[in-house]
C-alpha cells in the first residue's frame, strides 16, 4: 500500500477535479412515473443551465421532449418549480424566456397554448373531462402592476382548445397547489397573504366544481394566517391529505367526514418549506398505505405508513429524498446518498430493490475517497443547542504534516428557512479532498427539527444564525479539529447575509466569500421580488417601524467593522438580490481598503447555472483562500486579484 504524500492542508492534489461540478452533470427534478413511463427535468450547465424535459420509456429509451434552446422553467415567485405537466398524452411546459405555456406535440416540437402576454404560470393541474388546466398565474402586465403596486397572483383555468385564461380565485396575495379530486367534483388549493411566507401561515381552500365546470364558494378546511399547511393531495379513494403541524411537527393529516385527523403522529417533518412549487414528498400505495419522506436529525428517511397509522422506516442508503411519485408497486424519486450524487431511482416497494434510471453525473467516487457528513450538535448562545453537518478533510493519497490543523470553511443554507444538505455535494468534496474541513450549519431557524427550532430565528435574523455559525467554528477549534487562525465563512443569498454579518459583527473568521448575499436589509425590502418582499417583517421586524434593527443588522452599513478579506461573487441578472447590492458592498470595502475581490457573471441570476460561472467561481475561491491562508492550491486555477492584499499583509503582525 502506497504511503500518503505529506503536504500542507489546502494544497492536496484532489482526485476530484473542479470540472466535476459541471462535466456531464445534470440537475434532476420534477420526477414522475405512470404506466411504466418516467419523466423528469434535467438542468444542464453545458446548455447554459437550461432545463430539459425528458421521457424514459419502459424499454429504457430516453427521449428529449423539449427542443434545443428551450428552457422548461418558470419564474413565478422567481424560484419557480412545477414548470411542466404530464397527464396521459398531454405534455405542457413553461417557457422561461416568455412565460408562455406550450404543448409538446411531439419530441422537440411545441405549440403555444397561452396568449403572448406578460404572464407567468406554474403548478398545473389537468381537468381532462372539461378540457382545461388549473394553474397559478402571476400577472406582470404593466397596467396591472401599476394598479396594484406589485404583480398579481391568481388561480386560473386555461382552456386547452383556445388557450383562454379565466380567473377562478383572486384576492389573496399568493396561491399554490390546485388539486382536483379523482371524481372531478372538488378542487382544493392553498392561499396566503402578506406578510406571510407560506410556512408562516396559509389556508387550504376547498370548492365544489359544478357540472358545467363552475367553481363554487370556497371554504377553509385547514390552516390559518398563523398555521402552516402544505402539499394537499387526494388519495385514489378521494380522501384529501395534506401536511400541517398542530403538534409542532409537520405531519400528514387527512380530511375525512368533515374532520381533520392525523395520519401518523411522529416527531418528524414530512414537508419542507415551499420555496418552489410542486414539492412532492409523499404518495399513495395500492394497499392504501403511504410512502413519505420524513426529516429529523438533519436527514431524510423514507417512511412506509400503513392504513392503520403504523409506520416503519424503509432501509435505504439515501439521506436526501424528494420528488416522490408512485406507479403501482414502484416508487420513482430523486435520491442522494452521502457517497453518491443525486439520481432518479425506482424503488420496488415490496422487495426494497433499487434501480438507478439516471445519475446526475457519470462520475462515481470511490467511497474511501469521500468525506461523509457527520451530524453534530454543539452549544450556542442563549443556552441553546445548534446542529450542523461536519466534513473532515479527507484524501486517501495525502496527509498533513504532524501537528498541523486544517483550515475550516463554515457555511450555511440559504432561505433562511431551509436546511443543510446531508447528501453528496460535489462542492464540499472538492474542498475536503484538498485539505479543508467544512461545517454546514443548521442554525436556529432551520427546518427539519420541529416548529420551535424553526421559529428560533423570528425577530433575530442576523443574530442567532451568526451566533450559531461562530459557535460551530469555535466548537471545532475547541475539539482540536480546526486551525483558529484559518477560519473562513461562505454562503449565498440569505447565507451570504449571514456570512457578511459574521465578518462585520464578529472577529472569529479571517476570510469570507459571499455569493449574491444580502448586505443592506433596507435595500432588500425595497428591491426584492413580491414573494419575499415582506419576509423580513417576521425575521427582523416590521419595516419601517423597526428601522433601527435594519440599520443595526445590515452588514453593508457596517463595512467599517469588516477587517477580514472578502470575495464577492454575483450574477448580473439576479432579481432576488440585484447586483447593486453586491456593488454597494464592494464600493464600501474599497473605501476602507479592505482586501477584496469582485466577480460579476453576465447572464447568471440567483444561483449559477452555466458551466463557465460554476467553474470560475469555485476556482476563484480556491485562489482566494490560498492567497489569504498562505498555501498554493494544487489546481491550475485562474488567480483572483485581491485588491489591497499587499497593504493588508504589511499591516499584520509578524
Amino acid at each position: 500500500m502506497t504511503e500518503p504524500t505529506i503536504a500542507p492542508f489546502g494544497s492536496w492534489v484532489s482526485r476530484f477535479p473542479i470540472e466535476r461540478l459541471t462535466d456531464g452533470v445534470v440537475f434532476l427534478g420534477e420526477v414522475r412515473g405512470a404506466g411504466g413511463v418516467r419523466w423528469w427535468l434535467e438542468g444542464r450547465p453545458e446548455e447554459s443551465g437550461r432545463q430539459v424535459l425528458v421521457r424514459r420509456d419502459p424499454d429504457g429509451t430516453v427521449t428529449r421532449l423539449t427542443p434545443e434552446g428551450f428552457n422548461a422553467r418558470t419564474r413565478v415567485h422567481e424560484y419557480g418549480g412545477a414548470a411542466t405537466l404530464v397527464s396521459g398524452e398531454l405534455v405542457v411546459v413553461s417557457d422561461f424566456a416568455t412565460g408562455r405555456l406550450h404543448r409538446v406535440t411531439s419530441p422537440g416540437e411545441l405549440a403555444p397554448l397561452t396568449p403572448d402576454r406578460a404572464w407567468r404560470f406554474a403548478d398545473l393541474e389537468h381537468d381532462a373531462p372539461r378540457g382545461r388546466l388549473y394553474a397559478i398565474r402571476e400577472d406582470h402586465e404593466p397596467d396591472v402592476v401599476a394598479a396594484h403596486g406589485e404583480w398579481v397572483n391568481e388561480l386560473v383555468s386555461i382552456d386547452l382548445g383556445s388557450g383562454a385564461v379565466e380567473v377562478i380565485a383572486s384576492g389573496a396575495d399568493f396561491y399554490a397547489a390546485p388539486r382536483l379530486s379523482p371524481d372531478g367534483r372538488t378542487l382544493v388549493w392553498l392561499e396566503w397573504s402578506h406578510p406571510n411566507m407560506p410556512w408562516d401561515g396559509s389556508e387550504l381552500k376547498l370548492a365544489a366544481v359544478g357540472e358545467g365546470g363552475t367553481i363554487g364558494p370556497a371554504v377553509t378546511v385547514a390552516g390559518s394566517p398563523s398555521d402552516w399547511v402544505s402539499q394537499p393531495r387526494w388519495s385514489p379513494e378521494g380522501i384529501l391529505h395534506f401536511a400541517a403541524e398542530p403538534d409542532g411537527w409537520m405531519n400528514l393529516q387527512r380530511f375525512r367526514g368533515g374532520v381533520v385527523e392525523p395520519v401518523a403522529p411522529l416527531a418528524v417533518e414530512f414537508s419542507p418549506p415551499a420555496w418552489i412549487f410542486g414539492i412532492a414528498t409523499y404518495g399513495f400505495l395500492p394497499d392504501g398505505g403511504i410512502l413519505a419522506v420524513g426529516r429529523s436529525g438533519g436527514r431524510d428517511r423514507l417512511y412506509r405508513i400503513e392504513p392503520d397509522g403504523g409506520s416503519s422506516i424503509v432501509d435505504l442508503p439515501f439521506t436526501e429524498v424528494g420528488s416522490v411519485s408512485i406507479d403501482g408497486s414502484v416508487a420513482v424519486m430523486r435520491a442522494v446518498s452521502p457517497y453518491e450524487p443525486a439520481a432518479v431511482i425506482e424503488l420496488d416497494v415490496a422487495s426494497g430493490a433499487v434501480t438507478v434510471l439516471r445519475r446526475a453525473t457519470p462520475f462515481a467516487a470511490d467511497p474511501s475517497d469521500v468525506s461523509a457528513a457527520r451530524h453534530v450538535e454543539f452549544p450556542t448562545s442563549g443556552g441553546r443547542t445548534a446542529h450542523a453537518n461536519y466534513y473532515p478533510p479527507h484524501n486517501s493519497g495525502f496527509r498533513a504534516p504532524d501537528g498541523e490543523l486544517p483550515p475550516l470553511i463554515v457555511t450555511s443554507h440559504g432561505g433562511p428557512t431551509a436546511a443543510a444538505f446531508s447528501g453528496w455535494a460535489t462542492s464540499i468534496q472538492l474542498f475536503t479532498s484538498r485539505g479543508y474541513a467544512v461545517l454546514d450549519v443548521d442554525y436556529g431557524g432551520s427546518t427539519g427539527y420541529g416548529r420551535e427550532y424553526r421559529k428560533a430565528l423570528e425577530g433575530v435574523w442576523g443574530i442567532v444564525d451568526v451566533d450559531d455559525c461562530v459557535a460551530g467554528a469555535e466548537w471545532l477549534v475547541g475539539q482540536g479539529l480546526a486551525d483558529p487562525a484559518r477560519l473562513a465563512v461562505r454562503g449565498g443569498s440569505a447565507s451570504g447575509f449571514t456570512t457578511l454579518a459574521a465578518l462585520a459583527f464578529r472577529r472569529t473568521f479571517s476570510a469570507g466569500t459571499t455569493y449574491f448575499g444580502i448586505g443592506d436589509l433596507r435595500r432588500f425590502v425595497k428591491d426584492t421580488h413580491k414573494f419575499e418582499s415582506r419576509y423580513t417583517e417576521r425575521l427582523v421586524g416590521p419595516y419601517p417601524e423597526e428601522l433601527q434593527r435594519y440599520l443595526d443588522r445590515s452588514p453593508a452599513l457596517h463595512v467599517d467593522q469588516i477587517v477580514a478579506p472578502v470575495l464577492v461573487q454575483q450574477g448580473a441578472e439576479d432579481k432576488v438580490v440585484p447586483a447593486t447590492e453586491a456593488e454597494a458592498i464592494v464600493d464600501a470595502l474599497w473605501e476602507r481598503h479592505v482586501p477584496h475581490a469582485y466577480l460579476l457573471y453576465p447572464g447568471e441570476d440567483h444561483g449559477f447555472r452555466g458551466r463557465d460561472a460554476i467553474i470560475r467561481s469555485f476556482g476563484a475561491e480556491l485562489s482566494f483562500y490560498g492567497q489569504i491562508f498562505g498555501f498554493t492550491p494544487a489546481d491550475e486555477v485562474e488567480a483572483v486579484e485581491i485588491r489591497f492584499l499587499d497593504e493588508w499583509r504589511a499591516s499584520r503582525p509578524g
